[in-house]
């Protein structure tokens, strides 16, 4: 089993700059989102207090990349996150919203397995491009996400992935479910 890579270290000092201790340099929020999207863990620390600042960091760089337009939260998400915090429904949400997202890992990983295998668009022109596309717009979306091998793919075509539609409109259904509770519990 490979060793997981361990934490980038940053520094934030007095002056609020960031420094990458790992390559010695002066870095950004977006390079810090770019180490992210790479599949890095990475934890900023106040350099002075020693306080952990990486929640506090995380949030600033998708508030920035929401007001630029790349909206990935529905108002709506926005609206129950916000209700959350003054509601007893905060002590569930940060269980549910890691649940939903390492369902949504999964399913994506399962899709794009599906995707591979048995597929007859694989002789349509240009598919294998599109499939680069959407494996590289998957991995900016999950970091350390691995797309299946080919032979994998291949392997894959067994009756337990024919179920997969089925599953994945569970886990929809699951979600709807658990976005509703929430919801109740907000008003």
């Amino acid at each position: 089993m490979a060793d997981k890579p361990r934490s980038l270290l940053i520094k934030r000092y007095a002056s609020r700059r960031l420094y990458n201790t790992e390559s010695s340099d002066y870095v950004t929020l977006e390079d810090i989102a770019r180490f992210i999207r790479e599949g890095r863990e990475v934890q900023i620390i106040d350099l002075k207090s020693g306080d952990d600042l990486t929640r506090q960091y995380l949030l600033q760089i998708i508030a920035e990349h929401e007001s630029r337009g790349e909206n990935v939260l529905p108002v709506n998400v926005l609206t129950d996150l916000v209700r959350s915090y003054s509601t007893q429904a905060q002590s569930i949400v940060p269980q549910f919203l890691a649940t939903s997202f390492e369902m949504l890992r999964d399913s994506q990983s399962k899709m794009m397995e599906n995707f591979g295998a048995m597929n007859p668009m694989k002789a349509v022109p240009g598919f294998e491009a599109m499939r680069k596309q959407q494996e590289a717009f998957l991995r900016s979306l999950m970091p350390g996400w691995k797309m299946p091998d080919a032979d994998d793919a291949a392997d894959a075509g067994t009756p337990a992935d024919k179920a997969a539609p089925d599953e994945l409109a569970e886990i929809r259904r699951q979600l709807s479910d658990l976005q509703a509770k929430l919801s109740k519990l907000g008003k």
